[in-house]
Order: C-alpha cells, then structure tokens, then sequence
C-alpha cells in the first residue's frame, strides 16, 4: 500500500502543476503581460511553488528568451517543480486552452466579424486587457525599482522606446551590459 501511495504522489503532482497552467491559460486573456496576475497568484500565493524573486527573474529571462512571456514561465516554473517532465507538462498545459479557443474563433471568426455586439466586446476586450497589462507593469516597477541605478535605467528604457523608438532588443541588451557593468563597479568599491 505504501508504494502505490509513494507511486501516486508524483502523477499528483504532476496534475496540480497541469491544472493550475490550464486555468492560467484558460482564464486570462490578452497574451503573457495580461496573465502575470494569475500566473502570480496561481504560483506564488496558491500553491507557494516560487518566491516572489523567483517570479521576478522568470517575467525578465522570459521576456529576454524568445517565445511568448506565460510559456516561457510556465515552462520555467515547471521545470523548477519536475524538472523536464514538468516543463512539458505546465508548458502544454498553459498553450492548450488557446489552442482550443483559437481553432474555434478562426473557423467562425469571418461570419461573426461584423456584427456589431461582436465589434464592441472586442472593443471591451482590449480596455480590459490594456488595464491588465497596466497593473502587472506598476507590480514590475513597484518589486524591480528600488534603487537609485533601477529608476535611471527605467527612465532611459521608457525615452529611448517612446521617444527615440529604439527596439526593445537593443533596450534590453544595453540594460543588461549596464547592470553587469553596475555591479561589477558596486563590488569594486565595496571590496575597498
């Protein structure tokens, strides 16, 4: 009895992982930045799997790796929890309910597109959407500015995106050199 309790416990596991991705990628809408709140509140207040740093870094490699932002952590997440297998188990789990919804909406979308009611909820949709994005970027500033060196960087990466309308790639890379850089100077001068 004890082995088969030992041999459940695994594929139980397995099933909280696959579960919490599917209702991430089932009940949010309007892409990865719209389902950091969940992903969120699923990983780290539910079921405690990963500190808040944890999550943290996850949001920055997995904007920085090419993909879709939720994949790429729930992939992270799951492998954290099960390694290999759990990566391919979360990572399916959170493409699966877009991948039934996508296919659905793609074969009706032409014969519903114009109607009016179908042109308002997308309307409605993308408000939403955009307030969600809204709120996981003030949580990303919030958690991520804390230091003089963070709040510079944030302001040039706005300027140089709105205004110079450089591309984030080289944003991003340049923010990287520069925290290398920062800290690598930071403990010089602690050393001394």
């Amino acid at each position: 009895m004890g082995e088969r309790a030992q041999a459940v416990a695994p594929v139980k596991e397995m099933w909280k992982l696959f579960v919490a991705f599917f209702k991430i990628g089932l009940f949010t809408f309007g892409g990865g930045y719209a389902m950091l709140p969940m992903i969120q509140r699923e990983i780290r207040e539910k079921n405690n799997w990963c500190t808040e740093e944890e999550i943290l870094d996850y949001y920055a490699i997995g904007q920085c790796t090419p993909g879709v932002i939720a994949v790429n952590c729930a992939t992270f997440v799951g492998y954290k929890i099960k390694g290999v297998v759990g990566s391919l188990v979360s990572t399916c789990a959170v493409i699966l309910p877009s991948l039934f919804i996508i296919t659905i909406i793609a074969a009706g979308i032409q014969s519903f597109a114009e109607y009016a009611v179908v042109q308002h909820a997308l309307a409605g949709i993308r408000v939403a959407v955009a307030v969600l994005v809204l709120k996981t970027v003030l949580q990303l500033i919030k958690k991520s500015v804390r230091s003089a060196f963070a709040a510079i960087v944030c302001l040039a990466a706005l300027c140089l995106s709105l205004v110079c309308k450089i591309s984030s790639v080289y944003i991003v890379v340049g923010s990287i050199v520069l925290g290398i850089v920062y800290g690598t100077v930071l403990k010089k001068e602690e050393r001394k």
